[in-house]
């Protein structure tokens, strides 16, 4: 990380130990062990473990936004294979501690805990905006790229809490794919032939 600040190097490195096993239940003291410095460090940092698993989270939550980013390729359009494979990379056995911490931090926000209140900042609008950015490559208007990309991510969201909760892994992964599919589908229902090669479905 060349160019990095120590506050970015030292979240860096507390990622990477969150990713490899997860740190929810982990006591500051564990964490720094395994990121290779002091818990004292982190809370010079961070302020606190609580402090320190937001900045995680969202460090995470950008991760994933540049993974969309990369997927995407050159023309930066959205299609429902794209909308699949991003899909199957959230799926990721890997992330799925990440996921359950993110909602567990939510939650504590939305309960008004002041230590989580950061998380909000940015928490939907920033997954909103890349969204809409390729909806809008792919000919849908700016309003409603904004409103469908809205629904995406509240809808992805909400399956992927869905099959934490219920471990009904089919059923929630063949929603996921006829609720891209039918958007999609709905999307382009309006536009020209010519305009709808944009977008394709994604094979079986």
């Amino acid at each position: 990380m060349a160019g990095a600040t120590p506050r970015e190097k030292l979240l860096a490195a507390v990622v990477e130990v969150a990713l490899a096993g997860g740190i929810a239940d982990t006591s500051l003291r564990s964490i720094a062990a395994a990121a290779g410095t002091s818990h004292r460090m982190l809370i010079h940092h961070f302020g606190s473990r609580e402090g320190l698993l937001v900045e995680v989270i969202r460090a995470v939550e950008a991760r994933q936004r540049a993974a969309l980013a990369g997927l995407d390729g050159e023309s930066g359009e959205m299609s429902a294979e794209l909308a699949d494979r991003f899909w199957k990379h959230l799926r990721s056995p890997d992330l799925a501690p990440q996921e359950r911490l993110f909602f567990e931090v939510y939650g504590q926000a939305l309960q008004g805990r002041q230590w989580a209140q950061p998380l909000l900042d940015g928490i939907v609008e920033d997954w909103v905006g890349p969204v809409a950015a390729m909806l809008e490559e792919s000919g849908t208007s700016p309003q409603t790229a904004r409103t469908v990309a809205r629904l995406w991510v509240a809808v992805g969201r909400g399956l992927l809490l869905d099959v934490l909760a219920t471990g009904d892994e089919a059923e929630v992964d063949t929603a996921m794919r006829y609720f891209s599919e039918m958007l999609l589908a709905h999307l382009t229902a309006g536009r020209q032939p010519a305009e709808r090669s944009a977008i394709q479905p994604a094979e079986e």
